[in-house]
């Protein structure tokens, strides 16, 4: 079997902020019922959010109030240890602010109606269907489901970080090493020098200013 070309689904991070933006938008307008306007909302933020910050779908599906996704002094952020990373390298990156009226909503609105009476739990993202945490691959599968039915290409988790390696390449080239960085890199090729001269943070802090650049446009 000959592995499927990602060309054809490849778009670059703008595109799918905006999709999930306008999603989350959308279902706060338009949606008939509660459970639709939750769904929506909390839909249009995973795509959002995961192309801001591409991290490996195991741990956006992993996500955990308080602990791994943070409000630290107005700003929310995406804070994995060592433990949980491919690289065993600690992954902190902050979410852009003018992400966190969509992340408000979702956390004081939808969230909550999404859990229903279901015990409480710290997990981000809670499925429709259970009230419980989205697993892994049923999460993967709803955004391959999104981002087709919001842009007409099925953009897997996956290549939601060649979208961001893209768009790095593309856009960041004032910031050495930009993509290896946002991604947390652990190929060998990729020495220690170059995560010392943009930490994951950093570069996430960049690759938001490139993103909001193109929303001003």
């Amino acid at each position: 079997m000959e592995p499927r070309s990602k060309f054809d689904r490849l778009v670059l991070t703008g595109q799918l902020v905006e999709a999930g933006l306008t999603l989350a938008a959308e279902a706060q307008e338009f949606a008939t019922t509660d459970l639709a306007r939750a769904r929506g909302v909390r839909n249009g933020l995973i795509v959002a959010l995961l192309a801001l910050c591409p991290i490996r779908l195991k741990n956006f599906a992993a996500l955990e109030i308080g602990q791994t996704f943070k409000d630290i002094h107005g700003r929310w952020w995406i804070a994995l240890p060592g433990n949980m990373t491919k690289s065993c390298r600690p992954d902190e990156r902050p979410v852009p602010t003018w992400l966190n009226r969509y992340i408000n909503v979702y956390l004081t609105q939808s969230r909550p109606l999404l859990l229903g009476s279901r015990p409480r739990t710290n997990a981000l993202w809670i499925s429709s269907t259970t009230g419980g945490r989205m697993t892994t691959k049923n999460l993967g599968t709803l955004i391959s489901k999104i981002t087709l039915d919001t842009l007409g290409v099925d953009v897997s988790p996956h290549l939601f970080r060649s979208a961001a390696a893209s768009t790095a390449a593309a856009y960041g080239g004032n910031t050495p090493h930009l993509a290896s960085a946002l991604l947390n890199h652990t190929d060998p090729r990729v020495t220690e020098e170059h995560y010392n001269r943009a930490s994951t943070a950093s570069a996430a802090a960049a690759y938001a200013r490139i993103i909001s650049g193109f929303r001003t446009r």
